[in-house]
């Protein structure tokens, strides 16, 4: 009867360790803009609530390329790029992570055969540096923004990465501190979505 008592807790411990193990794994980080601030926003993750910057054109659900604005809607987490000598802590996490070489880049010209891909630099079409002088994109997670499928003028290279000091407005993604994502990194995956709502 004791024995019977012993293995019947044992198991209950076992379902509740295995409850808190998916309990730490994010599946929604809820994004709103900051009342009265368009440009800043609240990251919501579980229970905690982060600062983030937003673009420079607020949120918008008629996302178009070059307007700056931050996409109104769900997007999943893809991936992620990462610098590796300035940002070792983005290994920690289950997402797939990339290191930025000096040849990456991200396209943004609609017309191009690679609009809102990565592409080798040198390359013909106007596009982004993913190696930064700054650090913000240290650590860098694509977002599924217009990726599958693709429409032409819908907005390219919206990431999930680092935010200037003061979180200042980005040209269309979400930013946080690094330190807030070194706190986020372990606990997202690709299934993870970040829902921006208003």
């Amino acid at each position: 009867m004791i024995c019977s008592v012993a293995r019947s807790y044992k198991k209950k411990r076992d379902r509740n360790a295995a409850g808190a193990i998916l309990a730490k794994r994010l599946r929604v980080l809820t994004v709103r803009a900051r009342p009265g601030h368009p440009t800043q926003g609240l990251l919501q993750a579980g229970k905690t609530v982060f600062a983030c910057a937003l673009g420079r054109g607020g949120i918008s659900a008629d996302k178009r390329e070059g307007d700056g604005a931050t996409p109104l809607g769900s997007m999943r987490i893809l991936s992620g790029y990462f610098r590796g000598d300035q940002f070792a802590g983005a290994r920690r996490t289950r997402l797939a992570m990339t290191p930025i070489g000096p040849d990456l880049g991200w396209c943004e010209v609609p017309d191009d055969r690679n609009y809102n891909k990565p592409v080798k630099i040198p390359y013909g079409a106007s596009h982004e540096r993913m190696r930064r002088d700054d650090d913000l994109y240290d650590a860098c997670l694509v977002l599924d923004w217009n990726i599958s499928p693709r429409r032409r003028g819908r907005g390219s290279a919206i990431f999930f990465h680092l935010s200037r000091p003061g979180f200042t407005p980005t040209q269309g993604c979400v930013a946080v501190t690094a330190r807030t994502m070194m706190r986020l990194l372990p606990l997202l995956s690709d299934r993870t979505v970040v829902r921006v709502v208003r």
